[in-house]
């Protein structure tokens, strides 16, 4: 967990969409790279690594308590994407990979309400609808309704 630097108060910045001028921009909602730490806690190295290893340790388990919510009740992914953007708050890392998530969900929103594919997806439903509701009524009338359990023995 190397800030990438050995001076105490400076914090590593990844290389992010650049300038020709070589200035680098920056989306206007979206804040610089790095940590987000106190300037109390960043000007003392130990202090600083301390607080990383917490971020991580904290991070870490709301990542694992969601990963284990995907099998079971939960909101799993809810969760896994809340310990990312813990763990944003101090590594860059993370940071990038909530950005890239950020935009991916992004552009699936934006595709979803593309009115051809809202218009495919209709047509999809309603057909797997159909196939489900007639292979449905070809049981009831070969088999009838009957229960897996008998009600007259009781």
């Amino acid at each position: 967990m190397n800030t990438g630097s050995n001076e105490p108060g400076e914090v590593a910045v990844a290389a992010d969409e650049t300038r020709a001028n070589g200035v680098r921009s920056e989306p206007e909602d979206e804040p610089g790279l790095g940590s987000r730490a106190p300037e109390f806690i960043k000007a003392r190295r130990v202090l600083h690594v301390s607080w990383q290893v917490g971020v991580f340790v904290v991070g870490l388990a709301v990542v694992v308590a969601g990963v284990i919510m995907l099998p079971l009740p939960g909101p799993g992914w809810v969760v896994i994407f809340g310990g990312m953007a813990i763990w944003a708050t101090e590594f860059v890392w993370a940071q990038l990979v909530l950005r890239w998530t950020k935009r991916k969900v992004t552009e699936a929103a934006q595709r979803a309400l593309d009115p051809k594919v809202r218009r495919r997806n209709i047509i999809l439903t309603v057909l797997g609808l159909v196939i489900v509701g007639v292979l449905a009524g070809i049981y009831l009338w070969k088999f009838g309704l009957v229960m897996p359990w008998k009600i007259e023995d009781q």
